[in-house]
């Protein structure tokens, strides 16, 4: 795995508390950087991550806010640049299913409005929110953004077509991020596959063994697969932007 120098750089991790953002600002502490991990109020995972990394050393802090809330997005992300001093780097990886069990294409009765609304909020306009509200933080940095999509997106029905709609919509939403902040911030994505992660979708023992015969790696992702393309698309990749980069173990090849 490559490690990075951030030493004096900062970066805020939405839906930071577990699975790929834990994973992710772990890395991203572990090299140096100071990190604030961003977690709804009420949830106690967030102050226990934070204090895991300050354990280990690390700098980091706790960001509690709703990406889903249109007022307390920005808000979350103004006090977390104030809190770290600086903002160089963006994570969006906060996300919902908006449902505990798969909904097939062809069950429409079971995508509500309801369901519609939760995605929409919390997986799109989160992150259309946290990153315009970090844009002007970021590119008096010269920073980045990474957000997370999924194969969902792209070819896969994923936990529902909601779902999968909003992610697309992810994958889109870079390609414009990166047009509108180019050439200050550079702005990519990663769609993952079927991640060994706590997740809301309860999938069946059948169907995670499905996910390991038919990926080309013989395995399922680990967070930690994850946080590795997402660091160096962050502190690398110097010529890359606009990109969604599928980290599936060839699960959809």
């Amino acid at each position: 795995m490559i490690r990075y120098d951030l030493s004096g750089r900062a970066a805020l991790v939405t839906g930071g508390a577990s699975g790929i953002g834990l994973a992710t600002a772990r890395l991203l502490a572990r090299s140096g950087c100071r990190v604030a991990i961003n977690h709804l109020p009420d949830d106690p995972r967030g102050m226990e991550a934070v204090e895991a990394l300050r354990a280990e050393g690390c700098d980091a802090l706790s960001a509690p806010g709703d990406v889903a809330c249109a007022t307390d997005a920005p808000r979350m992300v103004e006090q977390a640049a104030r809190d770290l001093g600086r903002l160089d780097y963006l994570v969006n990886n906060a996300g919902t299913p908006g449902t505990r069990s798969a909904i097939p294409p062809t069950d429409l009765e079971r995508i509500t409005e309801e369901l519609w609304r939760e995605v929409i909020e919390v997986n799109l306009l989160g992150v259309f929110r946290c990153s315009k509200a970090a844009a002007p933080h970021l590119k008096a940095a010269g920073g980045a953004i990474v957000s997370v999509a999924s194969i969902a997106g792209i070819n896969s029905p994923g936990s529902s077509m909601a779902y999968g709609a909003t992610k697309a919509g992810v994958i889109s939403l870079t390609k414009n991020l990166a047009r509108g902040l180019g050439p200050e911030v550079r702005v990519n994505a990663v769609a993952p596959g079927a991640v060994n992660s706590t997740w809301m979708v309860e999938w069946t023992n059948e169907q995670r063994v499905q996910s390991i015969e038919k990926a080309v790696l013989k395995r399922r992702c680990e967070p930690e697969d994850l946080a590795e393309v997402m660091v160096f698309l962050l502190a690398g990749a110097a010529m890359v932007t606009g990109q969604t980069i599928v980290v599936d173990g060839g699960l959809t090849l």
